[in-house]
């Protein structure tokens, strides 16, 4: 065979720079030394492995030197071992905007109805629990089509079912805009939350597929930034064109607006690639993919996931309730200090994609997050504070927490095997709507005790439970 190294070396120093295997898996070739150098003045060639296969060396490619290939060669993705080239490189703010827009979409339709509540307490004559059930519909729908989502997605591939789910949502709304009855309302929740589950799906597929390892991380923290932009942009937007055009206009109108998103989906969704492989999807048996879904690395992120979102669950629901109960703040002020601690993580997403990017040691920046969150919870739960004490510790654990989410969805990433993000993302994605669910009768029931520093202190001791999943997660992988 070394005729044949020899003979591959040679082509290699005709040809334009290519990308090989990753470093770990080929060594660069060595210097050639002189005439004189080897052994009895033989000229001694450097022999390197032969060039692999097609379909071999996936996922390795030039992950760490994407940005250095040739602009006309295309090179390894930096997962599942998708074939990018530097066109789909250049194009990484046009797939980001496409991408963002739907998530914003996506979770601003979440927040759409709530600050409506009291207009339709009056005009339907439902209680604010008879309300709360339009929410919960909405959630159930989402976490229980998250998976068969993720399913669909590895079997046809992301850009049809992000299409629809998008579609899907935004009509959703807009039939709450039309419902002639509370139940139609309900109705058209779930149908909007049936949408809402392909997002995260599809979403994380496309941009594994789309955007090379060394912007893997900003792109996943790019992506929840603007998931959250549309959580803070929906209780005011909504606010306003209700008071300007009625409940029932508004709410018509931002669903045909979140339906119109499909339009640019379909016009440049050639730019959105996915890591998915279709025949092998068809060809895997039900039982493999169970048994992959049902590992044990992926089940302890799927845990992992439903324990961060019970501390954020925690926050946004009883947070406030908390600091009134035990610090003595006024209501505004406590609100005041939950908007710190929202604003800080969004600003702790951007700043942990490029954290997230630069290392990879993503269990470790993880972990140290939550152990810096835990510290400062357990202090706001024994120690008389202030407002403005708070304000800085909350707004503190809120940039932790933050920061922490890229290197949370790259360490899923790296447990994903080959073309199965869809289903790995939406099972995993699932745990934060399981968290959900189950935070408001536990923080609740706490609250009812008369002892509200224990839900920081619950907060605290989730953090650290957290911390135990991520070495678990370590010592499988």
């Amino acid at each position: 065979m070394a005729w044949q190294s020899v003979k591959i070396w040679r082509w290699t120093k005709r040809r334009p720079p290519r990308c090989v295997p990753s470093h770990d898996e080929l060594e660069p070739p060595p210097p050639r030394p002189s005439p004189a150098s080897g052994r009895g003045g033989r000229k001694v060639r450097p022999i390197t492995a032969p060039s692999p296969e097609p379909g071999e060396g996936e996922g390795g490619g030039c992950d760490e030197i994407a940005d250095e290939c040739s602009p006309h060669i295309a090179y390894a993705g930096g997962h599942a071992g998708n074939t990018l080239t530097d066109t789909t490189v250049s194009r990484f703010g046009p797939i980001i905007a496409l991408i963002g827009i739907g998530h914003a979409a996506s979770h601003f339709a979440f927040l759409t109805v709530q600050p409506l509540f009291p207009l339709l307490k009056v005009e339907f004559g439902v209680s604010y629990a008879a309300l709360g059930l339009i929410m919960t519909a909405m959630s159930v729908a989402s976490g229980i089509g998250q998976i068969p989502a993720g399913f669909l997605v590895d079997r046809i591939g992301a850009r049809p079912v992000l299409v629809a789910g998008v579609a899907l949502t935004g009509l959703g709304i807009a039939v709450i805009g039309l419902a002639p009855g509370y139940w139609a309302i309900v109705a058209g929740a779930a149908l909007s939350g049936l949408g809402n589950s392909v997002f995260h799906p599809a979403d994380y597929a496309i941009l594994n597929g789309s955007v090379a390892t060394p912007r893997i991380g900003r792109a996943f923290s790019l992506h929840t930034f603007a998931g959250y932009a549309g959580f803070a942009l929906a209780p005011m937007t909504m606010t306003v064109l209700a008071a300007e055009l009625g409940w029932r206009p508004a709410v018509v109108g931002v669903g045909l607006a979140i339906a119109a998103i499909a339009v640019p989906l379909l016009l440049w969704g050639h730019w959105l690639q996915d890591d998915t492989t279709p025949s092998e999807v068809r060809a895997s048996a039900p039982a493999a993919t169970a048994r992959m879904l049902l590992a044990p690395q992926i089940l302890i992120l799927f845990g992992f996931y439903v324990l961060m979102a019970t501390v954020t669950s925690g926050m946004h629901a009883f947070g406030v309730s908390a600091m009134v109960d035990h610090h003595g703040l006024a209501l505004g002020t406590a609100n005041s200090v939950l908007t710190v601690f929202l604003v800080v993580s969004t600003l702790g997403i951007l700043l942990g994609g490029p954290l997230a990017d630069r290392t990879h040691r993503h269990g470790l920046v993880t972990a140290i997050g939550l152990i810096l969150g835990a510290i400062v919870l357990f202090a706001v739960a024994g120690l008389p504070l202030g407002a403005v004490a708070l304000g800085l510790s909350l707004g503190f654990v809120g940039l932790m927490l933050g920061a922490i989410r890229p290197t949370r969805d790259m360490m899923v990433r790296a447990a994903t095997p080959p073309g199965a993000s869809g289903r790995v993302f939406g099972f995993v994605m699932t745990g934060l709507n399981v968290g959900a669910a189950v935070t408001p009768v536990l923080f609740g029931l706490i609250l009812d005790t008369g002892q509200p520093n224990l839900v920081f202190v619950l907060m605290g001791v989730v953090l650290v439970l957290s911390l135990g999943t991520i070495g678990l997660v370590r010592r499988r992988a």
